[in-house]
């Protein structure tokens, strides 16, 4: 870390790691960590001049396409790739749960936890000329970044975004919306949406400006209509009514009609973010106290990756992919949450991605009620496979630093 010597890591996070088998000398790589920069694809002639702003070459990362890394203390956002929107800033982690998605053209895409929106930016890019991609996320104005993120990179067209609770969303792919006439019927009879534009009508501001009042004194969390706040022009959603793109299907058609690939990059303790500690000497140990080491939360936060998993799980397709990823080392918050999900979905089949140069990623697949119950004992396998192959792994770091 910045200066571990006179900065060491607080007793309580000590503990945190200890309770969780997590060696604390991995904290002490921060300046040995890369920064990763994606660049857009079909713009790879600008890492020459990139090269020269930088006065540092970009290094290709062989195991993720179209990334590169940087020293640890550059700074991108005065290049002019990124501001021309051809360079991305993410984490090689973050790419490699999108990779492991495997999203190709014309699939249905679900980002359960989009914000900030990198993630988001790479899925359109494999998107191609077909297909969706839908974020959602329960917090407003990190969904706007994710908006301004597609306006930048001009890429989406293809994408509806959604203010909602991840653990109960649930409106579906825009392939099965069917566009009703509505020659027939006046304004009066029928709203549809029209083309999105950032400059609303007055009468539209007001209106959602009441709602918005309205919503304060209620809970974020939980509520039942998603609030859109951007659709491109080839998202599914012009011409629609609210209560076509709003409208429920049961659990049964969303095996036929769900998301051929879910992503739930599941909040968490961010305990696997050595960048993300880092910031905590600037913004106080005691932050780190209230966000991580919190019992009561850490109780929670397994909670919710459990019901996002759930609710990811239910809007795919059958034969369709979910990657379930966390920030976190913790067994708890991956493993544990995968394994008490799989103990009662007998429709899922788990598959294991593994890089020893990145997170962890657990996918699991849809296989439908035909062929449920024949997969419990495999899965049960696998992630003690899983977790036999961890313990290595940190067995190997551990005798590296020695």
């Amino acid at each position: 870390m910045d200066g571990a010597p006179g900065a060491p890591l607080p007793r309580e996070f000590l503990d945190f790691l200890g309770e969780n088998g997590l060696d604390p000398s991995i904290y002490a790589a921060g300046d040995c960590v890369p920064r990763y920069v994606r660049v857009k694809p079909g713009g790879e002639s600008c890492l020459r001049e990139l090269e020269g702003e930088l006065a540092c070459e970009p290094e290709t990362v062989d195991w993720l396409p179209g990334f590169y890394s940087l020293p640890p203390r550059v700074q991108i956002a005065g290049t002019r790739a990124y501001r021309e929107g051809k360079l991305y800033g993410i984490d090689a982690a973050s790419g490699a749960a999108v990779s492991a998605l495997s999203v190709s053209e014309g699939d249905h895409v679900l980002d359960l936890c989009a914000a900030p929106g990198a993630k988001l930016c790479m899925m359109l890019d494999a998107l191609g000329d077909l297909g969706s991609v839908t974020g959602v996320d329960v917090s407003e104005h990190r969904l706007a970044a994710c908006r301004t993120m597609l306006q930048k990179y001009a890429i989406g067209d293809r994408c509806r975004l959604f203010v909602a609770d991840g653990t109960m969303f649930s409106v579906i792919p825009a392939r099965v919306h069917s566009y009703k006439s509505c020659e027939s019927m006046t304004n009066e009879e029928v709203q549809t949406f029209q083309e999105w534009t950032s400059r609303r009508p007055w009468k539209e501001r007001k209106r959602a400006a009441r709602a918005r009042q309205s919503a304060t004194s209620k809970p974020r969390l939980g509520f039942e209509n998603p609030e859109i706040i951007f659709y491109g022009k080839h998202s599914g959603v012009i011409g629609l009514t609210k209560d076509d793109l709003y409208r429920t299907v049961s659990d049964n058609e969303l095996l036929n009609c769900g998301y051929d690939k879910v992503l739930v990059d599941a909040e968490c303790t961010h305990d696997g973010s050595i960048r993300h500690i880092q910031k905590f000497e600037q913004w106080g140990w005691e932050t780190l106290q209230q966000r991580v080491l919190n019992a009561e939360r850490t109780d929670n936060l397994t909670l919710l990756q459990l019901k996002l998993l759930i609710n990811g799980f239910r809007l795919l397709k059958v034969g369709g992919t979910l990657v379930y990823s966390t920030c976190s080392l913790t067994v708890a918050q991956n493993e544990d949450v995968v394994e008490r999900f799989i103990k009662e979905n007998a429709t899922a089949a788990v598959q294991l991605f593994f890089h020893w140069q990145c997170c962890r990623r657990l996918m699991l697949q849809q296989v439908g009620p035909a062929r449920a119950g024949e997969y419990p004992r495999l899965c049960a396998l696998i992630l003690q496979l899983l977790k036999l192959v961890d313990y290595l792994w940190r067995s190997l770091q551990k005798l590296a630093c020695d």
